[in-house]
């Protein structure tokens, strides 16, 4: 079967510092942070009080107010964002068979606060108070069953949940979807809205975030021996694959080729990687020997680097396996430290942000890395704390979660 070249045409992103594709990647390699103090809700009673949390988001200016009625605010990051990305593309829906045109949209956890509420209504007010919206809203396909119908698309219709790894293994569906020739077009990345009562309160009790309430803005650092957990985030990431001569036909900006995907999970803990990274190493080379490219040939690679102790240390071994000499060569940096970790979201936008430093020829950094860890590798080039303009012609994207989840996408210029 001769394997169908698979391009990026659209962007589009809902996140702590922007809901602008642009303005986002700026902001990135500006340093700045999107962390803060949570403002939804009353989080003085929990250990953690902070996140990456989106505070001024205006739904209206995506869908009608009534239809976002019957939708969490995870299917509305992702409406958002589709919409952004759409348009983007520059794609006309009238001259496309939506048959050919899918939705591969993933979530770590979908609609929770959806269920919390349903929950709290429940006990207190009896069962048939229940909102009849509430599965419609909660299901974790609800992004891609939305996005469908906002724009008639016929095509394989379906969500991925895997946590953190969510984003890379739909954006990896949706790529073999396309290559494979069952796709021209599919929308794909993921979505999260985790940053409620329940979400926070999960992951204080796991002992899994940074505990710096003082200064949140520096409570994600990647890399840095001072590290005491992450920061939950949350946010969409959308783009719009298409098959290569399908995009250059009609014209289309094409921001860059997906080049290779590669998945494997550790077998080995719910929730703790492999120590020695090898399940993530495996994936990395899957996905460069799916794309054909030699290890040296990398010019970034955008980490998954949680800010968490046995992540980073786990991931920087497992780039050494991987890279060898070439690990002390290539530019890695983990942009959560502006953003916090957004789960089944955080991969998709990690790719657009590897993606935009492609075609500005711009590495954002690692911000907060002011003590690099030995355990990670003191000669490793995490670019702390400055992004560094440079070449990038190709880099790869890590995603990982629990679940012992790895998945890696390889992009280059086109």
């Amino acid at each position: 079967m001769n394997r169908r070249r698979v391009v990026i045409t659209g962007l589009g992103c809902v996140t702590a510092l922007s809901e602008s594709v642009e303005e986002l990647f700026a902001a990135l390699c500006e340093g700045k942070s999107g962390v803060s103090t949570i403002e939804s809700f009353d989080a003085s009673a929990f250990t953690v009080q902070f996140a990456g949390e989106i505070k001024r988001f205006d739904v209206s200016k995506y869908i009608d107010r009534r239809e976002a009625k019957r939708m969490d605010r995870f299917a509305q990051y992702a409406i958002a964002g589709a919409i952004d990305a759409m348009n983007d593309s520059g794609l006309d829906l009238s001259k496309e068979d939506p048959y050919r045109m899918g939705v591969i949209v993933g979530t770590g956890i979908g609609g929770i606060k959806e269920i919390e509420e349903q929950h709290v209504r429940l006990l207190k007010k009896g069962p048939s108070k229940v909102s009849p919206f509430c599965v419609p809203r909660l299901m974790a396909n609800a992004a891609s069953g939305n996005i469908a119908i906002q724009f008639g698309l016929r095509g394989p219709c379906f969500c991925v949940t895997s946590a953190c790894a969510s984003g890379n293994h739909t954006i990896g569906e949706a790529f073999w979807n396309i290559a494979s020739g069952r796709s021209d077009v599919v929308v794909t990345g993921g979505s999260e809205a985790a940053v409620t009562p329940i979400g926070l309160g999960s992951f204080c009790a796991a002992r899994s975030l940074s505990l710096r309430n003082d200064n949140p803005q520096i409570a994600s650092r990647p890399f840095d021996r001072d590290r005491d957990g992450f920061v939950l985030g949350e946010g969409a990431g959308i783009l719009i694959l298409e098959e290569y001569e399908h995009a250059k036909q009609r014209g289309a900006k094409i921001y860059a080729e997906l080049l290779g995907y590669g998945a494997t999970d550790d077998g080995h803990h719910i929730t703790a990687p492999l120590p020695d990274g090898a399940g993530a190493a495996m994936a990395m080379k899957v996905a460069l020997a799916d794309a054909k490219i030699n290890p040296g040939d990398v010019s970034y690679i955008n980490a998954h680097g949680t800010s968490t102790e046995l992540n980073d240390i786990a991931e920087s071994t497992a780039i050494r396996t991987v890279f060898g000499e070439h690990a002390y060569q290539t530019p890695v940096s983990s942009t959560k430290a502006c953003l916090g970790h957004m789960l089944g979201a955080t991969a998709a936008v990690e790719l657009i942000a590897a993606i935009q430093a492609i075609n500005k020829s711009v590495i954002p950094p690692t911000i907060n890395l002011d003590n690099p860890d030995e355990r990670c590798g003191l000669k490793m080039d995490y670019v702390p704390n400055v992004a560094r303009e440079t070449k990038v012609d190709i880099a790869i994207s890590n995603s990982f979660g629990f679940g012992g989840h790895n998945a890696c996408l390889v992009i280059g210029k086109v």
